[in-house]
């Protein structure tokens, strides 16, 4: 260990973040490597390892010969003022060098919130921000994940944007690259070969101006590069890439288990939901191969939990066998099998019983995401009122003695009548606890959980407006004065971090000056309230003469060229404008 960073140890708290040398961590012989990738995660080292993504493209970046894949996580401000201090660089677990030598340094992004962290990371490596302040070869800086939708606001940071699942077009960018420095290319050289890469998008290739009015004039590739750059997905589920052999972390993280992925995309189609779009198609991993992962996994991790994870779990066609098959060898192995994501309309209590064998029925969580079935048939939600209760009812009467409930407030459409319709259902489902539970003594634990509707690229809500902070604060106080009853506790998200959200997710280039200013100014770990201040980002957007409301509380028109036009998810923009017409019309 270098001597600087064993002193460093010393003075920070959990230590274990940044020392490596976890079981399943790869090492491997600089000589025997001729591309060295520092995979970076924007966020605290129990975030990062807890993204079954980061996981995935670590194992198959690290299959490729002559290629070594690292981990890089953002120190807590504790061990980056030490780090500074003593003039140590950012550096990779794996070997302890300065990511500034690495050949590419990848970010993986899942939230906009976490975007002045790229930008410190940058720094703490001692690089340029910018792409076009770093004119060489080495080190690349490219970026991908779910927050790059929209790579807009970080397009002047990075020289490539990986759009969609990255297992494929991760390998063809690294083989690419390897080929570039072993010829001697120059970096622009490198790009415009890269542009031709389906799925990798070059934000230099491509210039945007803009009317007097503030809205984009025109986004024109240049030479080189494609009108559109289209994602890439992964066709085979049963032959992609699944960390079996999976980092063992030295300290707690938030998921401390085996991740067992069903399937990609989603049948539901939700309007609000980025997600249910830009993973279409649907692609599921078969049953068996599922229950082989999952079992070889918890053998070679010594992990007592595992979770079986997609955007909505429970419409995994095979689920029921694949939990048999699962349990067989968890219940005599003591492993805990859960399943985070339930649906009201599809609650199976053979399945829950299933899962909760020989454990205390705690709590049950679903998402009605709205308080009235007009407001819930305009998202295209489908679930009804009685889906929701009949399968609390069958809950309670098997002895379940709490449920979540989260909704939106602040969705297309929305009235004070769908704010109130949000107490009138947990009132509801307090009645249907009362009249179904074995045992009235226990009690009974009702949490309602309200966030703000954040307006996302590729959905059919993009054209949107998000409320206001005051108008968002407004109806939670409407509901808050109609949720009366003491086994109903009300928790809501707070509007500040979700109007940032919304001004950086629906941003176009110029948002990147605010980046760096709101960054220079002291903004990181935007995502943790320890750090989050709203004064900092809102005097960053005045310094460089942006309103973050034109881009967070401001409907769209149809016709309007957004940031994002030119990358293609797979939707077009017709068929979303089609659904979000349906919203209007409350149609499913």
């Amino acid at each position: 260990m270098d001597h600087t960073l064993e002193k460093i140890l010393a003075r920070v708290q959990k230590p274990g973040r940044y020392v490596g040398g976890e079981y399943n961590a790869i090492k491997k012989e600089k000589n025997d490597v001729d591309c060295r990738f520092a995979f970076c995660f924007p966020d605290t080292y129990e975030i990062g390892m807890s993204n079954l993504g980061m996981r995935i493209l670590y194992g198959v970046i690290n299959e490729m010969d002559g290629v070594w894949c690292e981990r890089v996580f953002a120190p807590w401000g504790d061990m980056e003022a030490e780090m500074r201090k003593e003039g140590l660089p950012l550096y990779a677990l794996e070997s302890g060098d300065p990511i500034a030598e690495f050949d590419i340094i990848g970010f993986s992004l899942g939230y906009e919130m976490a975007y002045t962290n790229v930008l410190n990371m940058l720094d703490l490596a001692g690089l340029p921000l910018r792409s076009e302040d770093r004119k060489d070869l080495r080190p690349l800086v490219v970026a991908g994940g779910t927050s790059m939708y929209n790579p807009e606001p970080l397009a002047p940071f990075v020289d490539i944007v990986s759009l969609g699942e990255g297992e494929d077009v991760t390998v063809e960018m690294i083989q690419l690259y390897r080929k570039a420095k072993q010829e001697g290319w120059s970096k622009a050289q490198l790009l415009r070969a890269a542009a031709q890469i389906p799925g990798l998008y070059i934000p230099s290739l491509y210039e945007i101006s803009y009317r007097e009015d503030g809205l984009i004039a025109s986004i024109l590739p240049q030479e080189g590069a494609t009108e559109r750059v289209t994602k890439r997905i992964v066709t085979d589920m049963d032959r992609s890439y699944y960390p079996v052999k999976t980092i063992v972390p030295s300290t707690e993280i938030t998921q401390d288990r085996v991740m067992l992925e069903l399937f990609r995309g989603c049948i539901r189609g939700c309007r609000f939901c980025q997600a249910g779009f830009v993973y279409r198609p649907v692609r599921s991993r078969s049953q068996a191969q599922l229950a082989r992962q999952g079992i070889e996994a918890c053998q070679d991790s010594g992990y007592q939990d595992m979770t079986l994870m997609s955007l909505s779990s429970s419409d995994y066609p095979d689920l029921l066998p694949l939990c048999d098959a699962l349990l067989e060898w968890c219940e005599p192995h003591k492993v805990n099998l859960a399943l985070p994501s339930l649906r009201a309309d599809n609650f199976s209590m053979n399945l829950m019983e299933k899962l909760q064998r020989g454990g205390r029925k705690s709590g049950l969580t679903f998402a009605p995401e709205a308080g009235s079935q007009r407001l819930r048939d305009a998202i295209n939600k489908n679930v009804t009122e009685e889906d929701l209760l009949n399968s609390c009812r069958t809950a309670f009467a098997g002895g379940w003695s709490g449920v979540k409930l989260y909704f939106m407030l602040g969705l297309p459409t929305e009235t004070d009548e769908d704010v109130l319709g949000i107490a009138d259902l947990a009132n509801k489902v307090y009645h249907v606890w009362r009249n179904n539970t074995p045992n009235r003594s226990r009690g009974v634990r009702i949490t309602v959980s309200t966030s703000c509707f954040v307006p996302k690229s590729h959905t059919p809500f993009q054209w949107e407006a998000q409320n206001t902070r005051e108008e968002y604060l407004r109806k939670v106080t409407l509901l808050r004065e109609n949720l009366r009853n003491k086994s109903i506790t009300y928790n809501w998200h707070d509007p500040e971090t979700s109007f940032l959200e919304a001004a950086l997710s629906r941003g176009d280039r110029r948002v990147a000056d605010v980046i760096e200013q709101a960054w220079r100014h002291g903004a990181k770990f935007d995502s943790w309230s320890e750090y989050f201040s709203l004064q900092t980002w809102l005097d960053a957007f005045a310094a460089c003469g942006l309103s973050p409301a034109f881009y967070a509380n401001r409907r769209r028109d149809f016709d309007e060229i957004l940031p994002w036009d030119h990358l293609d998810y797979g939707v077009s923009k017709e068929f979303l404008k089609r659904e979000c017409l349906k919203a209007y019309e409350d149609r499913t």
